[in-house]
């Protein structure tokens, strides 16, 4: 008969005893710190390595095990207030309030004990303000990464925003501007999805090509550059961080907008409309030069107004051509007519998605094949 030896005896119960730690361990809370995540669209980092969410609809996405998660997000002013909407297992959920009193971490419950995905969007533009994320935590938490695709970055006013668009849970008229905004649902993220593609936002409630809703500026040119689209802003945008197939630009509806009816206003002056997209585009082509460019028109804008407007674009298109010759062409989408059913003459999410539905047959040829 063999005898254990009593070293073989102590180093088989030092096995047992690390595997019961292993096992207890894989069972606990983890955290994944903000610096760890792997964040999409206009967005910085903090000196504390917070994530700073600042653009629409920019996301991030984690995986985790079990039944539940909590994320640890604020906004930096005590008595303002952001939302982050959110999916879950690639089935959109809702919006969440997140408040600068807020004292809480946000709590997502998944059915059901196996590995569950989250992705996390800004439902609010860079204007309402940044929407911080600081860790999460969750058993078995790790950062996703976006998959490999072409990319459609969007520029554009409120309506690429998706503000205005959904009073589901504030109705129009009460709460502030942004209470009604939802990023995801607007026509350019939905687009993104419907196509199997990338997205991002670059856009700005109220702003125009040579004057906004109602002031003469910061306009998008002005703003383009900067990382939270704030024209003093002393933060730049590294344009090298993402490589779009295609750049669509829908601006206008402000350009042609009589404002509130009490600031002084000059009519809509086609020329120098025309002349200063014609500079905007070939900022945009300098950032990205591989890039096809699309100018969308307006639904907002109607009759006469809609037809100065489709002229203006297709000068704009005339004009970059003849100065990029061995560029692929600029392409031109002209919308239907919309009445719009949001809030103060904005698209709402019916809307946006009637929007996503026009524009599809135009970008699946836009992307050929890199979609």
């Amino acid at each position: 008969m063999k005898h254990v030896s009593s070293l073989s005896r102590s180093s088989a119960f030092v096995l047992s005893i690390l595997l019961f730690a292993s096992t207890l361990c894989q069972g606990q809370t983890a955290r994944l710190n903000a610096g760890a995540l792997k964040p999409f669209g206009r967005s910085a980092y903090d000196q504390q390595n917070g994530l700073e969410l600042i653009g629409s609809a920019v996301h991030f996405g984690f995986s985790f095990q079990g039944d539940t998660c909590s994320i640890d997000a604020y906004v930096p002013n005590a008595g303002a207030h952001g939302y982050l909407q959110y999916e879950l297992d690639g089935k959109y959920q809702k919006r969440i309030r997140v408040s600068g009193d807020s004292k809480e971490p946000i709590r997502i419950k998944a059915s059901g004990t196996g590995t569950h995905k989250v992705w996390i969007y800004k439902a609010t533009e860079a204007h309402t303000g940044p929407i911080f994320i600081r860790q999460i935590r969750a058993k078995g938490v790790k950062a996703l990464e976006k998959p490999v695709a072409p990319l459609i970055e969007f520029i554009g006013n409120s309506i690429t925003c998706g503000a205005a668009s959904d009073p589901s849970e504030i109705p129009c008229g009460a709460g502030e501007y942004h209470d009604q905004h939802n990023a995801y649902m607007a026509y350019g993220p939905r687009l993104g999805r419907a196509l199997h593609v990338n997205y991002m936002l670059s856009s700005v409630s109220g702003i125009g090509i040579y004057r906004n809703w109602n002031s003469d500026g910061p306009v998008m040119p002005s703003v383009y550059e900067k990382t939270d689209l704030q024209d003093q802003s002393s933060r730049y945008w590294d344009f090298k961080a993402y490589n779009p197939a295609v750049v669509s630009i829908a601006l206008g509806t402000n350009d042609f907008s009589n404002g509130d009816g009490k600031t002084p206003r000059k009519p809509f002056d086609p020329e120098e409309f025309t002349r200063q997209y014609v500079d905007f585009v070939k900022l945009v082509k300098s950032k990205y030069p591989q890039a096809r460019i699309a100018l969308l028109s307006s639904p907002m804008v109607k009759g006469k107004n809609a037809e100065i407007l489709e002229g203006c674009l297709s000068a704009v298109k005339k004009q970059i051509d003849a100065a990029f010759p061995s560029d692929k062409a600029v392409e031109t989408f002209f919308f239907a007519p919309m009445d719009p059913h949001g809030c103060g003459g904005h698209p709402d999410v019916k809307d946006q998605g009637l929007m996503a539905e026009q524009l599809m047959p135009f970008f699946r040829k836009l992307l050929g094949s890199r979609q």
